[in-house]
């Protein structure tokens, strides 16, 4: 098991900004890629960002492209998620995850092995 806790959700108005984060341990944080999902109620889990072990690809969901930023710091261990310009069709819970080592990055929840708890984010309009 290889913990990831996520943590920067809230509440927040529309067109404002919040930072999510994505504290991992328990192994070489820089062996995976990572990615960033979320799922909102009565709907599936959707890819929102993908980063490479060594955060030189990036790649974001067309959702959220020119809004989002997924960045990662492998000296400290974190995965981080700026948004900005929020709209209230981003509420939803949303996940870090890690994919296996020396896996790239994948689009699909299935292809993810280790996941976070979770982070609410809301955005009210």
């Amino acid at each position: 098991q290889v913990p990831l806790v996520e943590s920067g959700g809230g509440l927040v108005q529309a067109g404002g900004s919040l930072r999510l984060s994505c504290a991992a341990s328990g192994r070489t944080f820089s062996d995976s890629a990572m990615g960033w999902f979320r799922q909102a109620p009565g709907k599936e889990r959707e890819f929102v960002a993908g980063i490479s072990r060594f955060g030189d690809i990036t790649t974001h969901a067309d959702s959220v492209k020119g809004r989002f930023t997924v960045s990662r710091d492998n000296a400290k261990n974190t995965l981080y998620l700026q948004m900005n310009n929020l709209k209230p069709e981003d509420t939803a819970v949303y996940y870090c995850a890690s994919r296996g080592p020396y896996e790239g990055i994948n689009y699909s929840p299935e292809g993810y092995v280790y996941w976070g708890q979770g982070t609410q984010v809301t955005v009210s309009s």
